[in-house]
């Protein structure tokens, strides 16, 4: 895993972060599915494309990335600058920070990010509406689930991306949107079928583009992008120092 944020700084460091926020803008112009409850608002490929960022640029760099590649997709929609549009950013750049952090070992002292899925079910189940539909927020318990009991598998992680960020955007529509009770509830069944798409969306992304990257991997400088053989498809298995996180 990159190390440094400095390195980003160079010419090459801003192509790379470059390169990669544009294969998600492209991405989030790709639509997946309609949004419940949201007219005229949909999921898009980045859903699957953005949070691998943390897992090939690192933690910073990758965050950086996917909000580069909101924003500019922000400004090319001409989304409407209001507080709810502003902190839909957000569920996006805490996936890749999650998928960044998981993937070799578990180590709850260095994984701060865990404390955004518990944050949000103590702000839903405190809330007036969401306390009457607790067991919602109980969703959100996976990223906690997938780190302690599965860091080492993709599907896992991918799960537990994909539910953080929908952590974030939960409590962000459950605060400035109205909604009912009857809402949430009817939400949840939607929101298990759409999450395991998005999880197995991510697993996809992320051996796809380890495949691609493993077979130019002599032209990438390694300070920059950190290419997984263990789920690079054809590609002969990486020294143990290599796979380290």
């Amino acid at each position: 895993m990159v190390s440094s944020t400095s390195k980003w700084f160079t010419g090459k460091g801003m192509l790379f972060l470059a390169l990669f926020a544009i294969a998600a803008l492209i991405s989030d112009q790709v639509k997946f599915s309609a949004a419940w409850g949201a007219p005229n608002q949909f999921f898009t490929a980045f859903q699957f494309i953005g949070p691998i960022a943390g897992g090939f640029l690192g933690l910073a760099a990758g965050a950086v990335s996917v909000l580069f590649a909101e924003l500019i997709s922000f400004a090319y929609l001409g989304k409407e600058t209001s507080l709810l549009n502003i902190l839909r950013l957000a569920p996006m750049i805490f996936a890749a920070v999650y998928f960044a952090k998981f993937g070799s070992k578990f180590d709850l002292k260095n994984n701060k990010i865990l404390l955004v899925p518990i944050a949000a079910i103590l702000l839903f189940i405190t809330n007036p509406i969401g306390s009457q539909v607790w067991y919602f927020s109980m969703l959100w318990t996976i990223p906690l689930i997938a780190a302690f009991i599965l860091p080492n598998n993709l599907l896992a992680r991918s799960l537990g991306t994909t539910f953080t960020a929908h952590s974030v955007g939960g409590v962000v529509w459950l605060f400035l949107v109205p909604t009912t009770p009857a809402f949430w509830a009817a939400l949840l069944p939607v929101v298990l079928m759409e999450r395991m798409a998005f999880a197995a969306g991510i697993s996809v992304s992320y051996v796809a583009f380890n495949t691609v990257l493993s077979k130019v991997e002599s032209l990438i400088p390694s300070q920059f992008v950190t290419v997984d053989r263990r789920y690079a498809l054809f590609a002969t298995p990486a020294p143990a120092k290599l796979l380290r996180k």
